[in-house]
């Protein structure tokens, strides 16, 4: 055998994070499961159904993980193996705990691993965040209705703004938002106007 990960196949280019199934470090901690002798198993639910299970077994300098999985509707295969940890200072004191990516080849200090056949660092599976994959038009919505969401205005470039001042806000935040947010909806108004155009064959 040539170790975790050997003979995997990782080319996943066109893949993000949201579409992998996760386990975070630093929700592990605050859970308490990075306790030497905690054991506990982890479930994923999407639409109210468990899609996926793993059991979690935390060890001195390590965590043991243990699931089944199948390879593109293949036979359920056992995996079992150990993925060690390590720690770096915190400049107010304590330590940060970390992943070191169990695939063959990688050892990465990571925060988050991924689950495909086994969980490794996203760099491993070529994952993009999903901010990466969007449109300009689209990242650019999403920063306006992030500023929206800060204001308190409704959601939604479309219903427009300006819905007012935000009670305890500085006018001088206020009106740099409000014009940031201007500039971001104009933004995506053009690449809303350029998808319906190439739609119609116009483009």
């Amino acid at each position: 055998m040539g170790g975790i990960g050997s003979g995997r196949h990782w080319q996943f280019g066109a893949d993000t994070t949201d579409d992998y199934r996760s386990i975070d470090i630093r929700w592990l901690k605050r859970e308490g499961l990075l306790e030497s002798g905690v054991s506990r198993s982890i479930t994923w639910s999407r639409g109210g159904e468990v899609t996926g299970s793993i059991n979690v077994r935390s060890e001195p300098g390590r965590l043991i993980l243990d699931y089944r999985q199948r390879d593109r509707g293949g036979e359920w295969q056992p995996e079992r193996y150990p993925v060690y940890l390590d720690t770096t200072p915190c400049h107010m004191g304590g330590v940060r705990h970390w992943f070191l990516c169990p695939a063959r080849g990688c050892g990465r200090r990571v925060a988050i691993l991924y689950g495909g056949a086994i969980f490794a660092c996203r760099h491993c599976y070529r994952l993009a965040y999903p901010s990466q994959r969007e449109k300009p038009g689209d990242r650019a919505a999403r920063r306006a209705d992030r500023i929206r969401d800060k204001m308190g205005w409704p959601g939604g470039i479309l219903e427009g703004g300006d819905w007012g001042k935000p009670k305890g806000m500085h006018w001088r935040t206020y009106e740099r938002l409000c014009r940031k947010h201007d500039a971001l909806s104009d933004r995506a108004l053009v690449g809303i106007m350029d998808h319906l155009n190439r739609l119609s064959g116009r483009f």
